[in-house]
């Protein structure tokens, strides 16, 4: 019986990480992260639309805190998750400046690509268990982001498409 082809085993590897990058990145997606918040008008940045329970704020906060935590918890043995649901929302509808928006946007950016660069390094299991989860796995966790920013992505573009601040 013949061995496994590891040049096959390597390029799936690799299709595989480069699959959870674009992935990450909103591949594929209506709109991106970027398409989503540059240009959300600051007067609207704190306003609820009728019938949607977060403004554009809260929702860009917990993208960023959400994220965040699913990053720390995949690469750091000591990290404490928030309390849910509190230490995943802000308290206020609106930014506290337009400093504390940019910076959030910022921050979601850099964990992002340190979430894709953790699944790119070749050194990354991504199937191993997370030694301090319970059977996470970081490929799990990699998806999870993706999946849980896409669908509050999503929420932004439902949010700005009732305020008026959204061109199809």
């Amino acid at each position: 019986m013949a061995g496994k082809d590891s040049r096959s085993e390597d390029s799936h590897d690799k299709q595989l990480r480069e699959h959870l990058v674009y992935l990450l990145d909103g591949g594929g997606a209506h709109a991106k992260f970027g398409d989503v918040v540059n240009d959300i008008p600051e007067n609207l940045r704190g306003v609820k639309a009728d019938g949607l329970p977060h403004s554009a704020w809260m929702l860009l906060e917990h993208l960023r805190i959400a994220q965040w935590d699913i990053l720390e918890f995949s690469r750091n043995p000591k990290h404490e998750s928030p309390k849910w649901p509190e230490g995943y929302w802000p308290r206020a509808e609106a930014p506290p400046s337009t400093a504390a928006w940019n910076t959030s946007i910022r921050q979601f950016r850099k964990d992002l690509k340190a979430m894709q660069d953790l699944v790119t390094r070749p050194k990354t299991d991504l199937y191993a268990r997370i030694a301090w989860g319970d059977g996470q796995t970081v490929l799990r966790e990699a998806l999870l982001a993706a999946d849980h920013n896409a669908y509050h992505i999503g929420q932004l573009v439902d949010l700005r498409r009732l305020l008026g601040a959204w061109q199809v």
